[in-house]
């Protein structure tokens, strides 16, 4: 059977996701520290707490993909901004590190992330990006009420 196309890379999809992480550190920045984890809108979480919930989730997703073993989800968090950016610094550039001992087949793979969260790797972790995409999306909603010019979401 002829090798198939892929449509993207290992590599590729790696830098996909970088790109929407250095945009979601400029809108992290773009907050008032006064506003990042108590401004909110219809019921929504402040953005502060979405964005612990992504750097709960990123890091430790790609390390799971890598071995196979799921665990940090419920990992401590800074409640400040500079707390927060300074993790999320930090969790780049393991998720640039750890992502890169995927072995190939892996992303093919079934396994359940944190024993709960059942599909293939590469969907894991395409979650993992669409929720931080979801989650920057509100960010931009509650900048704008703000009256904060949000970060060019096609400047990534």
């Amino acid at each position: 059977m002829p090798e198939r196309a892929r449509f993207t890379s290992s590599a590729q999809a790696l830098e996909h996701w970088q790109g929407h992480r250095r945009l979601t550190r400029r809108v992290i920045e773009a907050f008032p520290d006064e506003h990042l984890f108590s401004f909110s809108l219809g019921g929504m979480r402040p953005f502060g707490e979405m964005a612990a919930e992504l750097v709960r989730m990123a890091a430790p997703l790609v390390e799971g993909a890598a071995t196979g073993e799921w665990q940090g989800y419920e990992s401590e968090v800074p409640t400040t901004k500079a707390g927060l950016l300074a993790r999320w610094d930090d969790d780049t550039q393991r998720i640039d590190e750890r992502w890169r001992t995927i072995p190939e087949g892996r992303f093919a793979e079934e396994d359940a992330a944190f024993g709960v969260y059942r599909d293939r790797v590469q969907g894991l972790l395409q979650y993992a990006i669409d929720n931080e995409i979801h989650h920057r999306g509100q960010a931009y909603v509650y900048l704008r009420a703000l009256g904060i010019e949000p970060p060019p979401f096609y400047e990534r």
